[in-house]
């Protein structure tokens, strides 16, 4: 069981969230509505992860800011929800090294392994971008991916092959590119275009 801080503005859009993670069994610290009670609820209670809205717009700061100001309370994965996929806002958000963006609107169970899966991240290393190991959802569980041996990253749909060294045949994952490219944002893989991460 997670515990998750959600940082929405939108209440609707929250009470979904919340009722999505309960039924998965996580536990819902509160539901922020913007910056000041984002912070305030991280100082009563610590969450394992918080999912935040990029477009707080009932708050002083935005949910980039939110997230700054959250990691320099407590280290924990952030997850961003947005309907925003603007590359200037993007390259904001990757200054706070997230584990994933969720472009709105979103499937609940794509919701729930995300959530899963940022957590089962950070377990094997406290940085995601730094680390050599992911753990990426594969049929109903995990499979281990070793980033050096990563040959390159292609987009097919709403999949993801990933080409491995010493591997004939690539690995396929329901993700888009999207979510998979942060944990590659090091100076040794490059994008080529929209749907070829090398």
């Amino acid at each position: 069981m997670l515990k998750v801080l959600i940082v929405e503005d939108e209440v609707i859009t929250a009470n979904d969230i919340k009722e999505t993670l309960e039924k998965a069994g996580h536990q819902v610290t509160d539901m922020a509505k913007n910056f000041k009670e984002a912070v305030a609820s991280v100082k009563r209670q610590l969450p394992d992860l918080a999912l935040i809205d990029i477009n707080l717009s009932k708050s002083s700061e935005d949910g980039i800011a939110t997230a700054k100001e959250l990691l320099r309370q407590h280290s924990m994965p952030i997850i961003y929800l947005t309907a925003n996929s603007e590359s200037e806002t993007l390259q904001r958000a990757k200054d706070t090294l997230p584990s994933a963006y969720l472009l709105k609107p979103f499937r609940q169970q794509e919701l729930v392994v995300q959530v899963e899966l940022a957590h089962a991240n950070r377990k094997t290393a406290p940085a995601v971008a730094e680390s050599d190991t992911l753990y990426l959802p594969i049929n109903k569980g995990y499979e281990k991916l070793t980033k050096s041996k990563v040959l390159y990253l292609d987009a097919d749909g709403a999949y993801v092959k990933v080409y491995l060294l010493n591997e004939e045949q690539p690995r396929l994952f329901s993700m888009n590119l999207g979510h998979l490219s942060p944990y590659f944002s090091s100076t040794h893989f490059y994008k080529l275009s929209r749907s070829v991460l090398v």
